[in-house]
């Protein structure tokens, strides 16, 4: 095999842009695997682990650094050269007059041509992102922060300082939100309407979301907090500032909060604030059993699907049922096909299937931490119910994110395709701005490749997160996964269901 690498010196791209770019090039012929980083220490380290580095490539923090494993010297070659000149593609920008502009460089250079601007969105190496937050809050700005690996202290000092200043840092590792009906980061494209929804931001938040839209109604704002919000470190300040904004905002009728259980001390004390704005508060705090949790003003749910139908049912809207399983006739399973393989690119919906089957399955094992669940020795190889968030960073070291790129998730589902034990393979696909343009596509050799049911093979069993405006098309991503003989559920919680009822049968 042929490793190689190229440093583009002086120049920055961020993070969402290198994963496109990396993805790309790894579709090239011969390329076994390739990878665009911004060469902060942490990233190398990413890299070396990966295996696409050995040595110190002499590559500096603010230089973009590439690379390739290939299988002979000229895909090498060939590689590098088409990374770099996606890198070097011309960025000069083009109005609808033909008019052409220098790109922005900086947030100064961006507010002196936006002079009305009031919000960032920062998506630099994470060692590079605190500071620039700062910056943005210190010009007045909102922070939307796409960057992980901000160190708790510095989320802890950007918050305070954007809370006494009356404004809001979203993130770290804030990946979804939707901002006055703009999609950021991976978003769905939804209806407005009268929903306002505040979430750790990910894939619960798109689940709710979509489900809204599907029943009908729509969001008025999407804010993400970030993972560490709800810590007792961080007390929920952002998760605060929203519920405010959206308890002042006149087009938010109903306040929807999504979260793994948080820290005791600031569940309450979020849970009283969201109950002082007098509107309807609907809190999906997941693994927290409702008896726990117990608010007055608050109406919990245990599902994110169950949080979607209370929204819409508190704005006024029919909503379709939560509960039940998928609208068809369970298949059964040979004897031997006893466990589920549940391999989730959502990390959100992983936690969701583990507290819907920690306590209802005999040994679930899983990447991510939740009671009863057993810690995978090797998380590269299943035992007994699996349940995984192949979007930890454990599986995307020196790879784009499963959303983007559906490789290792292909190689998996084909590995449990050929282990006599696998009874279900459960799986998401996540529609929306930044997500493959064609998931189902990108999957089809790999779904094709297990046993077919009817031959004695396991059931496969997905959902779609998305709508009918997102750029993929619900209906069309749908459709081509029944043709490839996929048993469709509605969302996450009724595909967990439908896993678990499957399985019973074979006892």
């Amino acid at each position: 095999m042929n490793m190689g690498t190229r440093i583009i010196a002086d120049m920055y791209r961020d993070s969402v842009a290198l994963m496109k770019i990396s993805s790309s090039v790894t579709l090239l012929d011969g390329v076994k695997q390739a990878s665009c980083i911004m060469a902060t220490a942490a990233n190398l380290e990413l890299l070396r682990e990966a295996g696409l580095i050995h040595e110190d490539p002499g590559a500096r923090p603010n230089e973009v650094l590439i690379a390739v494993e290939a299988e002979t010297e000229a895909a090498l070659a060939a590689a590098l050269d088409a990374a770099e000149a996606e890198l070097r593609a011309d960025p000069i920008v083009a109005d609808e007059n033909g008019v052409t502009s220098e790109p922005l460089r900086s947030i100064e250079m961006a507010l002196d041509g936006n002079v009305e601007a009031n919000f960032a969105l920062i998506a630099t190496p994470g060692p590079f992102a605190a500071a620039e937050a700062m910056k943005s809050v210190q010009l007045g700005l909102n922070v939307m922060m796409f960057s992980d690996n901000v160190s708790i202290d510095d989320e802890l000092a950007l918050k305070t300082q954007a809370e006494q200043a009356g404004l809001m840092v979203m993130g770290p590792d804030c990946g979804t939100a939707i901002i006055d009906g703009a999609p950021l980061g991976f978003a769905n494209v939804v209806r407005r309407g009268e929903i306002g929804i505040v979430a750790a931001s990910g894939t619960g938040l798109q689940q709710v979301s979509c489900l809204i839209d599907a029943d009908g109604c729509g969001v008025s704002q999407a804010i993400g907090t970030g993972g560490r919000d709800l810590d007792s470190r961080i007390g929920g300040i952002t998760t605060k500032r929203a519920i405010t904004a959206l308890g002042a905002d006149p087009d938010t009728k109903v306040i929807v909060l999504i979260s793994k259980p948080p820290a005791p001390d600031v569940a309450n004390d979020v849970l009283e604030h969201a109950v002082a704005t007098g509107k309807p508060v609907i809190a999906c705090l997941l693994g927290l059993l409702r008896d726990k949790a117990g608010k007055t003003g608050v109406t919990f749910a245990d599902t994110l699907e169950e949080a979607a139908h209370l929204a819409v049912t508190a704005a006024g809207a029919n909503a379709r049922a939560p509960g039940g399983l998928i609208d068809a006739t369970l298949p059964g399973l040979n004897d031997d096909r006893r466990y589920l393989r549940a391999l989730y690119s959502g990390g959100t919906f992983c936690y969701e299937a583990l507290t819907m089957l920690g306590t209802t399955l005999d040994g679930v094992h899983s990447n991510t931490s939740s009671v009863g669940i057993q810690t995978l020795n090797d998380p590269w190889t299943s035992a007994g119910h699996t349940i995984l968030d192949l979007g930890d960073d454990l599986f995307t070291r020196g790879r784009p994110h499963p959303m983007i790129d559906h490789r290792l998730r292909n190689d998996r589902i084909m590995a449990e395709g050929e282990d006599p034990g696998t009874g279900v393979i459960l799986f998401d696909i996540v529609l929306g701005h930044g997500a493959h343009e064609d998931p189902v596509a990108a999957m089809a050799p790999a779904l094709s490749a297990v046993p077919k049911h009817d031959d004695g093979g396991p059931v496969l069993l997905g959902f779609v997160c998305g709508t009918d405006s997102d750029p993929q098309g619900l209906a069309r991503q749908r459709d081509a996964m029944v043709d490839l003989g996929v048993r469709l559920a509605d969302n996450n919680a009724q595909a967990v269901r439908t896993a678990a009822a499957i399985l019973e049968g074979t006892k």
